[in-house]
């Protein structure tokens, strides 16, 4: 059984990070994992890959959806794998010793990648999505 390695260094074996675990928007029960002002707004894998690469991390995109999350549209598909260990069980990186401190950085880094810098006018699309469980408000008689 190839999936119950003990190498940290095995692809089975990196952090899974999945953009609900820092998205501003969710909320604990939907799977949020840091405080909502920590966390940014809506962030997508490409962003959370994107900043993982720039860290100088292994990083695997999954096309794989979080189970929490209802929506299945595109932009809310994927999660991404990180290694923070190597083989002989060493850090990667001194910065990174826990999947906290990779969900703190990646969100204090997204704000800052130039894609997020200079879309300032297009953030009101984000703002309807949580519209939709207004239905079935009315008083029965």
């Amino acid at each position: 059984m190839a999936y119950l390695t003990n190498n940290p260094a095995d692809e089975n074996r990196y952090l899974c990070i999945y953009p609900a675990y820092i998205n501003s928007k969710k909320t604990l029960a939907e799977g949020r994992r840091i405080p909502v002002e920590k966390a940014v707004e809506n962030p997508s894998c490409a962003e959370i890959k994107d900043v993982l690469t720039a860290a100088g991390m292994n990083v695997r995109f999954e096309n794989k959806l979080y189970p929490r999350e209802w929506n299945r549209d595109v932009q809310f598909r994927g999660r991404v794998r990180v290694q923070i260990k190597q083989e002989d069980g060493s850090l990667c990186q001194e910065k990174f010793i826990s999947k906290k401190d990779v969900m703190f950085y990646v969100a204090e880094m997204i704000p800052k990648l130039k894609t997020r810098t200079q879309k300032s006018g297009g953030s009101d699309t984000g703002a309807q999505q949580g519209e939709g469980g207004k239905k079935g408000k009315k008083k029965k008689k």
